[in-house]
């Protein structure tokens, strides 16, 4: 019998109006559920919606697929599938509320709303009124990306919103099988600002946390070399380490630059930038992108060709790993980023026709479900993980496992610790320099940590011990390395017949581009994102960021749909779940438009497709800037009169086709008044606006601090900072995600060890003799 997909028999429904909720949908849609979208009688305005001019309705195809479509009309109908429904995903549209919601459906049913701030809070009291621009500005994405001196830009493509959807599925999906289990559902309430804090303007903000604000990460994130092009097309590298740069150096035929101190650190080279630019694209510019490439793979440079919306389906890694397939309409999009043989998805079933589904679409009644007593502890609270990822899109999912109760055991080895360990902290001048990485301190906590040296035979026999007691293994090495340490899923498999094993290779298991070394700036290159980024005139730019956290997501709701497998069939589950496959899935607008339309989607500054005028401008002070989107008539007259010039009108058409012009007036206006009071004018007359905020000052911000989003902790050797929690809260609940702090090296070796794969105080001296376990990481 053919194994079903995880969701099978799943219900869902969907009361939308945007890309958040709906791409929770579509998690859920391709993962076997039965998805019933609420409409209003005008439909969603999806349906709507071309981002780039052409005929609408691409991106809606693509996030509602294999959904059903009903019309909010026929209350009866809505009574019934609320009360028989599983999970609610709702962006609180078209009158809904949680309260409405909450006296409408099941004890059982889980509940999860996505909105732009979350559903309490001042700035839902003073309704601020925000769209993707506004959100980036406020929680530090815009302010982190460009050059000094020129003008901070958006990162492309609605990320923000795509995002937040990944949170309110993978959320969504443990909470739902924890109901199965248990009885009892829960209302989420998912704040986009809060996981773009995370995810946008988390690693500056992490980073003036735990370092103060004037820390080395806190400021523009500038990368050099990044894009640049060449004789026929454009690629990027990416050069974390000294040695990646030293090398880049030898590539580009400039060894006589590697003792070039200046050159050496990032500041050197910005202060240079002009002269170094140039030595790169003389060289760049004389031969190919595949050949530049091939080079620098031979270097182990992370590197890749800058993809467009024509030449995505073209990368020859994307064609033999077939990682696009065809809508039922013929139109060219990505598949489910996760695959395995025991973990079926759907391919893209047909777009439902509004209302097609009204009157006819109903389910059965649940029967009560029992509560065996575990209806109070948290979703994942059975469950153990051995975790045995490093950097940040593995820590993303582990931390996830953790803040919802996974006992997380995470695996270090002695010679090679996480490498985040000793990213943008201390120098090793001070004492436990290697525990104040910010990243790694605001991406481990609810973890036990411990050491084992896994290239060993006496560490990997440790590691089988923990797998043998874990229900998920969750690693993202390179693929050669889990083969190398003899922990392949055959072995892990044998060793645990109900373990789940996700895998996080950065470009798959196999391919041509399988053992290339793939950091997220990399991703975001590949895959379109930087495409989509970047002022109209000048480079593609990465986001930076964001492709770590939206691949650790979908890892973790790839886990939690395999355990429910292995909870329903009693059988263990490999599961491949890349990242360069998670940031194709959010980036997926560029390419059904292309492939739809034959609309080739490019980056446009700080100007979009959902507002006229959008866009900053510089206000009093140094480094001062206001956004501002206006969404709809009312906004453009009312903007239109408070720059004193009524006469503009308030048409679409006019803001757009003089967009250079108008510009040029909201500036002269926003250059004689500071941020706040230009922020406070832009409000009052309805115009959506906030002030461009530096990472750091969302540390102060009052929505975040009202919801509780920033949690103090107190770490042994960092101190006490303040560190991201969850971007959602469990309505009822006190909120507070963290519960243990992020580990110091090895610190509870002793107590899993003896605790949990019960060896002896002999067996633990032999390891810690033997050089398998340590206190400390080797050679430091």
């Amino acid at each position: 019998m053919a194994p079903q997909p995880a969701f099978a028999g799943w219900r869902v429904l969907e009361l939308s109006n945007g890309i958040a909720a709906g791409y929770a949908g579509k998690m859920f849609t391709d993962a076997g559920a039965d998805v019933v979208k609420v409409e209003s009688k005008q439909g969603d305005s999806m349906r709507k919606w071309s981002a780039g001019g052409g005929p609408p309705g691409a991106l809606f195809d693509y996030l509602a697929a294999g959904k059903r479509s009903v019309v909010a009309h026929d209350r009866a109908q809505i009574t019934n599938l609320l009360a028989a429904s599983d999970v609610v995903f709702t962006d609180l549209t078209d009158g809904w509320t949680l309260e409405s919601l909450a006296a409408q459906t099941g004890p059982a049913t889980v509940v999860v709303a996505v909105t732009p701030f979350g559903t309490t809070g001042p700035y839902v009291d003073d309704q601020v009124v925000a769209n993707e621009f506004i959100l980036q500005a406020l929680s530090g994405s815009i302010a982190s990306r460009g050059w000094p001196g020129d003008e901070p830009v958006q990162a492309g493509g609605r990320l923000g919103e795509w995002l937040a959807g990944a949170f309110a599925a993978a959320v969504g999906a443990a909470s739902a099988r924890h109901a199965a289990r248990c009885g009892r559902g829960e209302i989420i309430d998912v704040s986009t600002y809060e996981a773009m804090a995370i995810a946008m303007g988390g690693l500056p903000a992490m980073s003036a946390s735990v370092m103060g604000a004037d820390s080395v990460i806190n400021s523009r994130s500038l990368e050099l070399p990044s894009i640049v092009p060449t004789a026929d097309g454009m690629v990027g590298f990416c050069t974390i380490t000294a040695q990646q740069f030293q090398d880049f150096l030898v590539l580009i035929e400039r060894a006589d630059l590697i003792a070039d101190p200046e050159l050496a650190a990032i500041d050197g080279r910005i202060a240079r930038r002009d002269e170094f630019l140039g030595m790169v694209t003389q060289w760049t510019e004389q031969r190919s992108t595949q050949e530049i490439v091939d080079l620098a793979v031979a270097f182990r440079i992370p590197v890749a060709p800058i993809a467009t919306p024509a030449t995505l389906p073209t990368i020859d890694h994307f064609v033999e790993r077939q990682v696009f397939v065809e809508s039922a309409r013929g139109v060219l999009q990505p598949r489910v980023p996760y695959r395995g043989e025991a973990i079926p998805t759907r391919p893209p079933g047909q777009v439902p026709e509004l209302g097609a589904d009204t009157g006819t679409a109903a389910w059965p009644s649940r029967a009560e479900r029992p509560d065996p007593g575990c209806a109070d502890a948290l979703p994942l609270s059975d469950i153990r993980v051995a975790d045995l990822t490093a950097f940040w899109a593995g820590p993303v999912a582990t931390q996830f496992l953790g803040a919802l109760g996974a006992d997380v055991v995470k695996v270090e080895g002695v010679r090679r610790p996480d490498g985040m360990r000793f990213s943008a902290g201390r120098p090793p001048t001070w004492d436990q320099w290697w525990e104040w990485g910010p990243v790694f301190l605001c991406s481990n906590n609810n973890k036990r940590g411990t050491s084992i040296e896994l290239g060993t035979d006496a560490g990997r026999r440790v590691a089988l011990d923990l797998i043998a007691a874990s229900d998920l293994v969750i690693e993202n090495f390179s693929p050669r390395v889990m083969e190398n340490f003899g922990l392949d899923w055959e072995t892990v498999r044998a060793t645990n017949s109900r373990a789940v094993m996700v895998r996080m290779p950065a470009f798959g298991l196999d391919g041509p581009w399988r053992d290339r070394v793939g950091f997220a700036q990399t991703m975001e290159q590949a895959t379109g994102m930087a495409w989509m980024t970047g002022h109209a005139d000048g480079p593609p730019l990465i986001p930076r960021g964001v492709c770590d956290p939206i691949a650790g997501l979908h890892a973790a709701f790839a886990a939690v749909a395999a355990l429910v497998i292995r909870d329903r069939d009693g059988i263990g589950v490999h599961v491949e779940s890349t990242m360069a496959e998670a940031a194709l899935n959010v980036s997926a607008e560029m390419l059904v438009e292309y492939s739809c339309n034959g609309v080739e989607l490019a980056r446009n500054g700080n100007r979009g497709p959902g507002a006229a005028p959008q866009g900053i401008y510089s206000c009093q002070g140094h480094d001062q800037w206001v956004a501002l989107a206006a969404t709809d008539d009312a906004a453009r007259g009312s903007l239109a009169r408070l720059i004193g010039r009524p006469d503009l009108g308030h048409g679409e058409a006019g803001w757009r086709d003089q967009a250079d012009e108008r510009d040029k007036l909201i500036a002269d206006w926003a250059a004689n008044r500071t941020v706040a009071d230009a922020v406070r004018a832009l409000r009052a007359g309805g115009v959506a606006a906030a002030p461009v905020k530096p990472p750091a000052d969302l540390l102060t911000d009052p929505q975040l601090r009202h919801r509780g989003f920033w949690e103090r902790v107190d770490h042994p050797a960092a101190g006490s900072f303040l560190c991201t929690g969850m971007p959602f809260a469990f309505v009822g609940k006190p909120r507070g995600w963290i519960r243990r702090v992020a580990p110091l090296y090895g610190q509870h070796t002793t107590e899993v060890l003896t605790g949990v794969l019960g060896y002896g105080s002999a067996q633990l001296a032999a390891l810690t003799a033997a050089g398998i376990t340590a206190p400390r990481p080797a050679g430091l």
